[in-house]
């Protein structure tokens, strides 16, 4: 296996106990279809990369995702959950048998690899989306608080559409108050809506 990175084991060893075997054969095939792979973190997940990012992997609470970087590889798998970036992804993995046969899962990296090589590099479509309104509430407690308001004002429009869609479908009002509070909270900190995802 190629040179591996310690924050990857680092990772898989703080992931729960049925994601560490899931995670340590996605590395272990990845490497041996495409030996010249490199490891690394970013967005506090690992991912593989070759002639620029080849696949990341991930794991959650209760699954693990695999994905491809190249918008080429889209619907490579059964099942793939394709992203709106046009990245390929296996979701919802919960054990090794919910992974495809090894011999086409290195076939897949392979092609991934090969593209990564040629030089076809991926063009990704940019959000359009203006930037969200805020909501009097969330902007009423927002100006109380100069530092989640600097953060606020930070964030990318995703983060601060994430923040702004969980007060506002809040259903009774107490729920509001409370997410409300938790939101200022957690953006004064500077965290995004999903940080204990991340």
């Amino acid at each position: 296996m190629a040179p591996t990175d310690a924050r990857v084991d680092a990772y898989i060893e703080k992931s729960p106990p049925f994601a560490q075997p899931i995670l340590r054969h996605l590395r272990k095939l990845v490497h041996k279809a495409c030996p010249g792979v490199t490891e690394t973190i970013k967005w506090n997940f690992p991912f593989f990369v070759y002639h620029g990012v080849l696949c990341n992997m991930s794991a959650f609470r209760q699954h693990c995702r695999f994905g491809f970087w190249h918008p080429a590889m889209r619907g490579t798998f059964p099942g793939d959950t394709t992203e709106q970036t046009g990245a390929s992804h296996l979701g919802l993995i919960t054990s090794l048998s919910d992974l495809p046969k090894d011999a086409r899962f290195i076939a897949a990296v392979k092609k991934a690899a090969a593209i990564n090589a040629a030089g076809d590099k991926p063009v990704r479509k940019k959000s359009r989306k203006p930037a969200p309104k805020i909501p009097a509430i969330l902007d009423a407690a927002l100006s109380k608080n100069k530092k989640a308001r600097a953060a606020f004002d930070a964030f990318p429009p995703s983060h601060q559409r994430e923040y702004i869609e969980w007060i506002v479908e809040a259903k009774r009002e107490e729920t509001r108050i409370k997410r409300l509070a938790t939101a200022i909270q957690w953006i004064s900190q500077g965290r995004s809506r999903n940080w204990k995802y991340e």
